[in-house]
């Protein structure tokens, strides 16, 4: 570590990057951050800037929901610039599709949701034919939910 740039106690890194400081070791403990410096009388870690400029990269990608495995991929791809490029194309538009996974999937289950406060609404009404439409509505979207039918026909509406 070169003299005269800034360092960081583990609880300044955890505090900057937003990791807390167990996550920092852990990822350092399996490699995904190398290995950090310590303090040659106290023992502790000691982070240059590189070092939670990596934190925060990692943090971002964590964010996003990568796999330990992908960010270990993303990393070793950020050291073969152009040619590790693809590598970095294919893993981001991989976990794009994912995310785009997850909000549909969340958007089905606000519907599904909204279709049972309409469905109670109709019984608290006395309304037969609305909870019949209801209930058709719910069946749908949990079809598009791709639940197993014996969790969504042939049960008393609840």
């Amino acid at each position: 570590m070169s003299s005269g740039s800034k360092t960081y106690t583990i609880r300044e890194a955890a505090r900057v990057c937003g990791l807390p400081e167990s996550t920092l070791r852990y990822y350092e403990s399996i490699g995904l951050i190398k290995d950090i410096e310590r303090d040659a009388s106290s023992k502790h870690r000691i982070y240059s800037e590189d070092d939670v400029n990596l934190a925060i990269a990692i943090a971002c990608l964590s964010a996003t929901g990568l796999s330990i495995e992908d960010m270990r991929a993303y990393l070793k791809n950020r050291m073969h610039g152009v040619d590790g490029a693809h590598g970095q194309v294919g893993l981001l538009s991989n976990q794009k599709k994912h995310l785009e996974d997850e909000i549909r999937y969340m958007q089905l289950r606000i519907r599904y949701v909204e279709a049972k406060i309409s469905y109670w609404n109709a019984v608290a009404a006395d309304d037969p034919k609305t909870v019949e439409n209801c209930a058709a509505t719910t069946y749908a979207i949990a079809d598009e939910m791709k639940l197993p039918r014996t969790l969504t026909r042939g049960r008393k509406h609840e």
